[in-house]
C-alpha cells in the first residue's frame, strides 16, 4: 500500500456504476481491507502516515487529504488510488503486491457511494491476502478440473474458466463471492472423508489439506477474485518428496572440517580477527571474549525491570568470539537469495551427494518482497529472519570457513553486552547517555535502522549491542528461566546451559531496536518472539524463513573456543522449531 494523495483523473478512470445491492461492510469491505491494506496501514504500521484500521483513522487520512468521505468518491483517496494505472507509483495496493480485482474495487466504490457504513466498534485486523494464480489455481487444477471440464462435466459443473465456474452446475452457483454458506466449492471440502458429497472424493485424493481449505475460505471471503484471462487445465496431483540432504550426516562432514581447521586450543591463543565470507567476499569481524563469571539478570530496584529478568543468578561463561557488528545484508543476502530451485523446507530441488557441504544446507525460499522494506541494504543490518533462518546462516558460514558459528546463548549475549559492568547499561544507569551508543526511538533517523558501527562501542568493542536492531539468541523463552536456574544453582556451576526449543514460540531476542524506548535497551531486558511477528506473511502455511512484521530484528554470531560434538552442532543449527 502507498501514501495517500489528492485524487485526480477520477472522471477518466471511473468504473461503471455500482450495483444496486447494498454493500455489507463486515462481509464484503472488511475482508478486502484486512487482506490488502492493513499490513501497511493498520494498528502496527502507518505507511505514508496513514492508518485505516478504524473508521476514524480512515476518515482522517493524512496530510494529502481525507482517506474516506462518505458518498463522495472524489474526496475518498481510499478509492481514487485503487483505480490508478498499474505503473503509477501511487496505485494502491502497489503492483508488486498485486492490484485489486475490478470486482473488489466495485465493492469499495459501491460502499462509499452508499454512505460508507462502518459498524461501531469494528476494528480491522491483518489477514493473509489470497492470490488466485498463486494459491487457488493450483488447488483447482490438481483437485477439480479433471472431473469438471468441458469434456467431463460431473454434476454439470465446469471449472475451466471464471464464467463457467461461477455459473454452471446442477445447483449453481457453486462460488458466491463473500459468501461461504452459498459456495459449495468450499463447504463440500469440509465434509467428513467418508461422506459421499466430499469434494474431492476420498478415492480421488480427498479430503484437501487444512491449509488448502483455509486458502479457499480466505479467497471466497475476500471476494473470489479470478482474473478474466486465466483458464485452468488439469494438473497431476502429488507432493514431491524433498529428500533433504541437510541431515546429521552432513553435519558430521562440517564437524570434521572444523576440527581440522580450528587452531586455537586455549584462551590465551584467542585473538580478535577480521575475515570474509569465502563464497562472497563479504567482510565480517569477530571480537575475542575471555571467559568468566557474571551475575545474570537485573536487581529488583532497576528502573524498567520486569519480573522475567530475575532472580539474578551467577553464570560461568566459557571463552568465545562474538560478532563485532550485527550481521549485515552484505553478508546475509547472498545466503538468502540463491538461483537454485528450492523446496519450502529450503532444500535444493536438484543436488548430488558430491556437492560441497555449504551448497547442501537448507536456505531460504525467495521472499515475496525485499525484506529490507526500503530501509537500506549496503552496510545495514539484515532483518526479518526467523530464528531457524539465522541458525541455518550460521551453519552455512561454518561449512565455508571451518569455524563453528552459531547464535549466542542468552547468557553469552548478556555477558558480552554488560562487558564486566553491573549497571542497567554498560555505561551506567543514566539512560541520557544512550544516544551516544545506540539508535533507538529518540534518535533513529526516519524511525528506521542505520548502518552498523556508527555509534560508540561498548567496553569490549561491540557496536550496536544496544538498539539499531534487536538480536536473536539461541534460547527458548520462558518467564521462569531464571527461577529454574536459581533453583539449580545449589547443585553446582550452571556453565553455558541454554534452553533448547520445544515449540515454535517464543524464543529470546535481546538488545532492543530503533523504535524502542530506553528501558528495552538495558543489558538485562528480554523480548519473547510471537506469531504476530509474521502476521502479514501472505503464505499459507506461513514461511519458516521470514518474520515479515519484525522489521527491527536481526542477529550477530558467536564462535565458541571449545568445539562441540556433532550432536551439539546439529542441535544448535536446528534449534528453531520452524514448522508451526
Amino acid at each position: 500500500m502507498i501514501p495517500l494523495r489528492t485524487p485526480f483523473l477520477l472522471a477518466a478512470l471511473a468504473l461503471p456504476a455500482a450495483a444496486a445491492d447494498k454493500v455489507d461492510f463486515n462481509t464484503q469491505v472488511k475482508p478486502i481491507l484486512e487482506a490488502a491494506c492493513t499490513h501497511c496501514h493498520g494498528a502496527e504500521k502507518d505507511k505514508g502516515d496513514f492508518r485505516l484500521h478504524t473508521k476514524e483513522d480512515m476518515i482522517k487520512g493524512n496530510e494529502n487529504g481525507p482517506g474516506l468521505t462518505a458518498g463522495d468518491l472524489k474526496k475518498s483517496a481510499i478509492y481514487s488510488t485503487l483505480i490508478l494505472g498499474h505503473d503509477d507509483d501511487m496505485v494502491m495496493p502497489p503492483s508488486k503486491e498485486g492490484l485489486l480485482d475490478k470486482t473488489q474495487i466495485e465493492v469499495i466504490k459501491g460502499w462509499i457511494e452508499q454512505g460508507a457504513d462502518w459498524p461501531a466498534g469494528v476494528t480491522l485486523a491483518v489477514k493473509p491476502r489470497i492470490d488466485f494464480v498463486k494459491h487457488i489455481q493450483p488447488i483447482l487444477e490438481q483437485n477439480c478440473v479433471s472431473c469438471h471440464n468441458p469434456e467431463k462435466d460431473k454434476g454439470e459443473w465446469i471449472v475451466s474458466t471464471k464464467k463457467q465456474a461461477f455459473e454452471t452446475g446442477e445447483s449453481a452457483p457453486n462460488i458466491v463471492p463473500f459468501n461461504l454458506t452459498k459456495s459449495a466449492v468450499y463447504h463440500l471440502t469440509t465434509l467428513g472423508e467418508d461422506e459421499d458429497e466430499l469434494m474431492p472424493p476420498k478415492k480421488s485424493g480427498g479430503p484437501l489439506k487444512k491449509e488448502e481449505i483455509a486458502l479457499l475460505k480466505g479467497w471466497i471471503e475476500q471476494g473470489a477474485a479470478w482474473p478474466d484471462d486465466v483458464t485452468l487445465k488439469a494438473k497431476e496431483k502429488g507432493a514431491v518428496a524433498t529428500n533433504n540432504p541437510d541431515t546429521l550426516e552432513l553435519v558430521k562432514k562440517i564437524h570434521a572440517l572444523i576440527v581440522q581447521t580450528s587452531k586455537e586450543k586455549a584462551e590465551g591463543e584467542m585473538k580478535s580477527y577480521d575475515s570474509k565470507v569465502p563464497s562472497t567476499g563479504a567482510a565480517y569481524s569477530m571480537v575475542a571474549i575471555k571467559g568468566g563469571e557474571f551475575t545474570m539478570g537485573t536487581p529488583e530496584g532497576e528502573a524498567g525491570r520486569i519480573e522475567d529478568e530475575g532472580p539474578q543468578v551467577k553464570k560461568n561463561i566459557k571463552p568465545f568470539w562474538i560478532g563485532k557488528y550485527e550481521i549485515t545484508w552484505d553478508e546475509y543476502e547472498p545466503y538468502q537469495l540463491t538461483s537454485e530451485g528450492r523446496n519450502k523446507d529450503g532444500s535444493r530441488k536438484v543436488w548430488a551427494p558430491t556437492d560441497k557441504p555449504e551448497t547442501l544446507i537448507s536456505q531460504p525460499t525467495p521472499p515475496y518482497q525485499p525484506m529490507d522494506f526500503g530501509m537500506g541494504r549496503n552496510g545495514f543490518p539484515a532483518i526479518c529472519m526467523t530464528q531457524h533462518a539465522a541458525n541455518k546462516y550460521c551453519q552455512w558460514l561454518s561449512a565455508q570457513t571451518g569455524h563453528f558459528y552459531r547464535l549466542p546463548t542468552e547468557a553469552e549475549w548478556e555477558y558480552a553486552a554488560r562487558a564486566g559492568t553491573k549497571t542497567a547499561y554498560f555505561f551506567g544507569d543514566d539512560a541520557a547517555q544512550l544516544k551516544d551508543y545506540a539508535w533507538f526511538f529518540e534518535n533513529a533517523p526516519n524511525f528506521q535502522y542505520s548502518v552498523v558501527g556508527k555509534k560508540k562501542p561498548n567496553p569490549w568493542g561491540l557496536y550496536d549491542i544496544y538498539g539499531n536492531v534487536c538480536e536473536w539468541t539461541l534460547d527458548q523463552y520462558s518467564d521462569g528461566t531464571y527461577k529454574s536456574w536459581a533453583a539449580d544453582a545449589a547443585t553446582g556451576s550452571l556453565g553455558n546451559t541454554w534452553i533448547k526449543s520445544k515449540t515454535p514460540y517464543p524464543h529470546v531476542a535481546r538488545g532492543g531496536h530503533y523504535d524502542d524506548d530506553p528501558e528495552m535497551l538495558r543489558s538485562g531486558a528480554r523480548r519473547a518472539s510471537e506469531p504476530g511477528w509474521k502476521q502479514q506473511d501472505p503464505q499459507l502455511p506461513k514461511s519458516i524463513w521470514y518474520l515479515t512484521d519484525a522489521t527491527w530484528l536481526g542477529f550477530r554470531i558467536v564462535r565458541p573456543l571449545e568445539i562441540p560434538t556433532v550432536e551439539e552442532m546439529y542441535s544448535a543449527w536446528n534449534n528453531g522449531v520452524a514448522k508451526e
